[in-house]
């Protein structure tokens, strides 16, 4: 179901965008690179927080960069990661499998600046082991985020 809905939320927006399915994990960065032949910093993990005014967003950030809690509290106030039985109910995604597409709930995304050293990125697709290759930007534009720099 997950698979279909980010399917789903790329034929509702004419994007030809080819997910790749593979036999194997790619539920965390480690395995996604190694799975993709790409380096770890091209993974886009997609993190859920709920922020102090009850708000759950989405935060997308290179596999290898690390939260910053001052830049964090600065951008969002305080904020805590999401347990794994949440995201499931806010994204419809499967821990692992979590991206910014194809949500169960319309949530607020943000991308970090940390993948702009990038020019192609691989995003979840909703399933423990699917992706999606895009440039940063076009990340931005189909989820309507907003860049952040708090990493």
């Amino acid at each position: 179901m997950s698979l279909q809905s980010v399917r789903e939320f790329f034929l509702a927006r004419d994007l030809h965008l080819p997910i790749v399915e593979l036999d194997v994990s790619t539920a965390t960065v480690a395995l996604a690179a190694e799975a993709h032949g790409v380096e770890p910093g091209r993974i886009a993990k997609t993190l859920a927080f709920r922020v102090r005014d009850g708000r759950v967003i989405l935060l997308v950030a290179s596999g290898v960069a690390r939260i910053d809690n001052r830049k964090f509290r600065e951008a969002f106030g305080k904020g805590k990661m999401l347990p794994a039985e949440e995201v499931v109910e806010a994204t419809g995604h499967p821990v692992g499998g979590v991206c910014p597409f194809g949500l169960a709930q319309a949530l607020p995304v943000y991308v970090d600046e940390s993948l702009r050293d990038f020019d192609e990125v691989l995003p979840a697709a909703g399933s423990v082991n699917s992706v999606v290759r895009m440039a940063p930007d076009m990340l931005v534009t189909i989820t309507q985020g907003q860049w952040v720099d708090v990493c």
